[in-house]
């Protein structure tokens, strides 16, 4: 497994420190904010899912998200190598993704991009130039390559039935418009192709913990979307477990049909 971790000074240590806190700070913030902070909400036998509404103005949204990621892409970069439970995380779509061609739309840093691109042609997107920057580095390290371009996954850069699978990991909860997002994957991937997705939702059974841990990611500007609901209407046979967070990370893996006529 190529991780590409090398060890820079103990500043980089702070950074990163610096940095977890500052997010922890932010969401816990936003949560604090919210009107279901209390005692008789939470001691409730099981807590409500409350999905997120589309962002009125889409492009300020991204705009925010990417400067975010572009001030940050080398801390979050060692964030993702230092801290495995994340690793742990991406590691469970690896056995899913079938080829030749592989589209990973919204690659971060390219650790799951290292992960895989020596057995496909693999191919990604990011808005971020300086996340696109990184995943270039990070794949040059460990001797691999990957055709990667900066692009939006709501105007992919493909033509129609380009590829057998299509990776999204915790990114879709950054798209502003969810369902033109979906409709370009889908239009991308070839009939009986594959959506390899890893993101947050609610728990199954409605456990406490990962609802609150669901909610925490919604307070802090992630828009939480009912999944499972907008496979249905694009008419996707999947399936949908639960590999982390107290049911909170959800791996969603998503067939197109084979007829025509699907996006």
């Amino acid at each position: 497994m190529c991780i590409g971790l090398e060890f820079s000074g103990w500043w980089l240590i702070l950074v990163i420190g610096c940095l977890v806190v500052k997010s922890a700070y932010w969401r816990i913030w936003r949560l604090a904010q919210a009107p279901y902070l209390s005692f008789t909400y939470y001691s409730s036998p099981k807590m409500p899912k409350i999905y997120s509404t589309e962002p009125e103005d889409g492009e300020q949204f991204t705009e925010q998200y990417d400067a975010f990621y572009a001030r940050f892409a080398s801390a979050y970069d060692w964030l993702v190598k230092v801290f495995p439970v994340w690793r742990n995380w991406l590691d469970t779509t690896l056995p899913w993704i079938q080829g030749p061609r592989v589209l990973e739309a919204s690659f971060g840093t390219g650790y799951l991009l290292t992960q895989y691109a020596d057995q496909f042609e693999a191919h990604g997107i990011d808005l971020n130039p300086n996340l696109a920057r990184v995943a270039r580095d990070n794949l040059q390290h460990c001797s691999l390559t990957a055709h990667i371009q900066v692009a939006n996954v709501e105007s992919l850069p493909y033509a129609a039935a380009a590829f057998d699978s299509v990776i999204s990991t915790m990114a879709f909860t950054a798209y502003p418009d969810g369902k033109r997002a979906l409709a370009e994957i889908s239009r991308v991937l070839k009939p009986g192709g594959r959506i390899v997705m890893l993101d947050i939702n609610y728990p199954h059974n409605g456990n406490k913990i990962g609802t609150l841990l669901t909610r925490g990611w919604k307070a802090g500007g992630d828009i939480i979307r009912d999944l499972p609901d907008l496979f249905e209407r694009i008419g996707y046979e999947f399936t949908d477990r639960e590999v982390g967070g107290f049911g909170s990370v959800h791996l969603y893996i998503a067939t197109k049909p084979e007829q025509k006529g699907i996006f």
